[in-house]
């Protein structure tokens, strides 16, 4: 019962100072289940924080725009109907059991289109010291993942984290990650 209580309470707050200071607020719900740090991740090429969360997204929300540092965020949906939303102009439907990966440094958000809630659990491999999710004003078309996307123009479409100037900057940072 305490638990609800303290959520109830942090929810109003949050609304309060939404209202008080013109911050959209959403309604979605971060329980964290574990967090650890490791020495080391290869992943990460130094020393990283792992964390595990659910998310529960409430009927009709609409995420804010954002993206993940470190390998992404590892989202399972466990119930309920996730749209995915990429600041590219793409949109995923991802169902209860279905499995994807938020690739780092692409902008995205998630909807709950549906009258029921969406649960997500999440796993996230960062740089120490540096949280799960950069929130970002406004779609914004986050990195390309694959050299194909910036073909055709397609470079000039991709400004998160940096814009590029060619198409050659951009399979260049798809191959390196940097330019």
């Amino acid at each position: 019962m305490s638990r609800v209580l303290s959520r109830t309470r942090v929810g109003i707050a949050g609304a309060l100072g939404a209202l008080a200071f013109g911050v959209t607020a959403y309604a979605a719900l971060n329980t964290t289940i574990g967090v650890g740090a490791l020495e080391y991740s290869e992943a990460i090429g130094g020393p990283a924080t792992i964390t595990m969360r659910t998310l529960t997204i409430a009927p009709g929300e609409v995420l804010g725009w954002h993206a993940h540092p470190g390998i992404g965020a590892y989202t399972i949906v466990t119930k309920g109907t996730l749209t995915v939303e990429d600041g590219c102009g793409f949109e995923t439907v991802y169902g209860p059991s279905q499995a994807f990966i938020e690739p780092p440094a692409r902008v995205h958000r998630g909807k709950n289109l549906t009258t029921g809630e969406v649960v997500t659990a999440q796993t996230f491999i960062v740089p120490l010291g540096e949280g799960t999710s950069h929130a970002l004003a406004g779609p914004r078309c986050g990195r390309p993942l694959v050299d194909s996307e910036c073909k055709n123009a397609g470079w000039a479409s991709f400004d998160y984290p940096q814009p590029f100037a060619n198409q050659g900057d951009c399979e260049r940072y798809v191959k390196t990650g940097s330019q």
